[in-house]
Parts: C-alpha cells; structure tokens; sequence
C-alpha cells in the first residue's frame, strides 16, 4: 500500500513540474513573439498573426527555447537572419540613436520654452 501510494504522489508531482515548466515555455513563447514583427502582414506581431511565417517563427522560437537558449539568443539569432527591423523594442546603437534621443531631446527643449516664457515674461 505504501508503494502504491509513493508512486501515485511521484506521478502527481511529475505531472504538476512538467506543467509548471510547459507553462514557463509558453509565456516566454508569448513575450518573444509579441515583441516580433510578422514580415509578411507588417502590421502585426508574430504573435497576432496567422501567416505561415508567423506559424514557423513560433515554431522555431518553441524549439530554440527547448534547445535551452535564452531570450537574448534567440533575439540574437532572429536579428542577425532578419535585421534590426523584426524586432518592435530596437536595441541602442548608432543607427537608433535619433529614434532614442529625439524624444528626450523635444522634452527638454519644451522645457527650456516653457521656463524661458514664466521666467523672462514682461510684466
């Protein structure tokens, strides 16, 4: 009787660790495919879309994480096939730097427009 019960609590907390794990899989599945764009629908993510291409990228990212490669890898393998473009969250590099910097750069300049009128206005 205690075996029996030693391998029924065995089987369950296999099958609860391999869910755990498959889940894990999954959610990174998701968030890389989210963060990808689909080159075929251009409007879309990997993970919206219901292309072929769409279908075979989340096939090749469920079987790179399987490999055991992380997030930056597989980022790394897909940017280096597809270019810079694929990816929706762009790295900081020479040719991001105006898509970085414009922003903060606007900021701060409205800043200075808006200090310039309350400081310097005449009364």
């Amino acid at each position: 009787m205690k075996f029996l019960r030693f391998v029924i609590v065995l089987v369950l907390l296999l099958n609860y660790f391999s869910i755990t794990y498959a889940n894990k899989n999954d959610e990174l599945t998701i968030k890389i495919s989210k963060n990808l764009r689909c080159l075929i629908c251009q409007g879309q993510s990997i993970y919206d879309s219901q292309s072929d291409f769409a279908i075979s990228m989340k096939l090749l990212i469920n079987k790179k994480i399987d490999e055991g490669l992380s997030e930056k890898e597989i980022y790394k393998i897909l940017i280096e096939k597809y270019g810079e473009w694929i990816v929706y969250d762009t790295r900081f590099n020479k040719n991001t730097f105006i898509l970085w910097g414009l922003p903060v750069l606007l900021f701060f300049l409205g800043g200075a427009i808006i200090l310039k009128k309350l400081v310097f206005r005449k009364i």
